[in-house]
C-alpha cells in the first residue's frame, strides 16, 4: 500500500479517537441534516447573507451532512474530520462579532465561536490519531496489508 493511503487510513485500536469521532459526528450531523433538508433557504442564507460563492455554500452543506456519516462509521476519519475542521474554521469569522460564548440566554445578536473551537480541537485529535476502535479505516488498512 502506498504511503499516502497508509497515512490516511492507519489508526490505533484505542477508545479515545472513537469517542472523539463519535462525539463530533453526533453533534455535527444534525446541523448538516438541518441544512440539507432546507437546502434552498440555507443556500440563500449562505450566499446572500454571508456572501459565499454558490460552490462554497454547496460544499459547506454537503460537508456538514456527509462528513459526520463518515465519522460515525470510521471510514476516512481523518479526511472527514479535516473537512469539518475547515468548515468550522471558516465559520469563526462570521461568529466573531458575537463574542466567544454561545447565545445561551438569547441576549446577544447571534452565537459566539466557542462551539467552533471545540469542534476544531476534536478534529485535531482525529486527524492526529485516526478513527480508533471500531473504525472501518482499520478494515481498509488490513485489506491493503493483505494485498501488499
Amino acid at each position: 500500500m502506498n504511503t499516502i493511503k497508509r497515512k490516511i487510513f492507519r489508526t490505533s485500536g484505542t477508545i479515545v479517537p472513537l469517542v472523539l469521532r463519535l462525539g463530533l459526528g453526533i453533534v455535527i450531523l444534525p446541523h448538516g441534516y438541518q441544512k440539507i433538508t432546507a437546502f434552498s433557504p440555507v443556500m440563500g442564507h449562505l450566499t446572500q447573507d454571508y456572501g459565499l460563492p454558490g460552490i462554497i455554500a454547496v460544499t459547506v452543506i454537503l460537508t456538514e451532512f456527509l462528513a459526520p456519516l463518515f465519522l460515525l462509521t470510521g471510514l476516512a476519519s481523518r479526511i472527514a474530520a479535516f473537512l469539518i475542521g475547515i468548515v468550522m474554521l471558516g465559520a469563526i469569522p462570521y461568529h466573531w462579532g458575537n463574542g466567544f460564548f454561545m447565545n445561551w440566554f438569547g441576549n446577544q445578536a447571534g452565537e459566539g465561536f466557542e462551539f467552533h473551537l471545540l469542534a476544531i480541537a476534536m478534529v485535531i485529535g482525529i486527524v492526529i490519531e485516526g478513527g480508533g476502535k471500531f473504525a472501518l479505516d482499520r478494515i481498509v488498512i488490513r485489506e491493503h496489508r493483505q494485498n501488499d
